[in-house]
């Protein structure tokens, strides 16, 4: 008996094991044709020479590379001078998706830590109230958020009545307009992934070292915080790397004294006047800077948790 449901075992085992090519087939071919394939296609554009007329010729050079680090004059002829503008529009995006990952984090964090030591019957509603602005566009959203902003705005024109002020905020056009947008459109990104990860929390370790004589910001800081941790490097992640490369928020609030690398990036596929060439490469680079951060940091991740072992 004791072998005949160990051999049942094993054959489910083995039934479950010969499937698992076919059940994963739909993720594979999905993540082929939508992710695959587009970083294969643009990684070979950005090789391609720019047609004077748009478009692209099949002729293979490094001339978008080229013109992303380096200046040769107006005719391309001149001595090449290291390329600032485009550097700095990288360094700008990373500041702004960086401190609107650090302003995501320190609203989120305590949201979601709110939500999940709520009573488990009222967290759906909280999580709910979370979403429901996301179920609009994120163009209709931007849009909204310049409408709040400008001078004419409703913010500013509360802001007159009370007294507050005497002229409008020139908000709209600003780096804080950017920022704000960022934050806003991407908020529920780390607030989800740390509420998931508050909720598993056992919060008998916290009354533990209460027990101890601990502070509230050494529980903190010394318990919550290590326990949590995998949803908020998510949350981070979830929130930094889109931000890198939005361009509605830049486009609409932030103007051209605050562009960023999506707008760079897009601008290059508008119309006839665009190089494609030149939008592939700047995001095969805004890519390849993106998975060396993720590769350092799952490395140090996983050097960390050996050496906890």
């Amino acid at each position: 008996m004791a072998g005949g449901t160990q051999g049942s075992g094993d054959a489910v085992s083995h039934t479950y094991e010969n499937a698992r090519t076919w059940l994963l087939m739909p993720s594979w071919v999905v993540l082929t044709f939508l992710a695959l394939i587009p970083v294969i296609l643009m990684l070979v554009y950005s090789f391609l020479t720019k047609e004077f007329r748009g478009g692209v010729i099949w002729d293979f050079s490094l001339a978008a590379y080229d013109q992303f680090f380096f200046d040769r004059g107006l005719f391309g002829d001149d001595p090449p001078t290291f390329e600032w503008t485009y550097i700095t529009i990288f360094w700008r995006s990373i500041w702004q998706a960086g401190a609107a990952t650090l302003l995501s984090l320190l609203i989120g964090f305590p949201t979601a830590y709110f939500i999940a030591t709520r009573p488990a019957h009222s967290r759906a509603i909280w999580v709910f109230l979370i979403t429901i602005p996301y179920w609009v566009n994120l163009l209709i959203r931007t849009v909204s958020m310049k409408f709040l902003l400008r001078d004419q705005g409703p913010l500013n024109d509360t802001l007159m009545g009370l007294g507050i002020i005497d002229a409008p905020l020139t908000l709209v056009n600003t780096n804080f307009a950017v920022q704000l947008g960022l934050f806003y459109s991407y908020l529920p990104f780390m607030v989800l992934p740390i509420y998931a990860a508050v909720e598993r929390y056992n919060f008998s370790l916290s009354e533990a070292a209460a027990d101890l004589y601990a502070s509230k910001f050494v529980t903190l800081r010394r318990v919550l915080l290590p326990a949590v941790k995998p949803g908020v490097v998510g949350g981070c992640i979830l929130v930094f790397v889109p931000s890198l490369g939005s361009f509605l928020a830049p486009d609409l609030l932030g103007g051209a004294k605050n562009y960023m690398i999506g707008s760079l990036i897009e601008e290059q596929f508008k119309g006839n006047a665009g190089n494609w060439p030149f939008g592939a490469a700047a995001s095969m680079i805004l890519l390849s800077m993106v998975l060396i951060v993720l590769i350092i940091f799952a490395r140090s991740q996983a050097h960390r948790e050996k050496g906890a072992k």
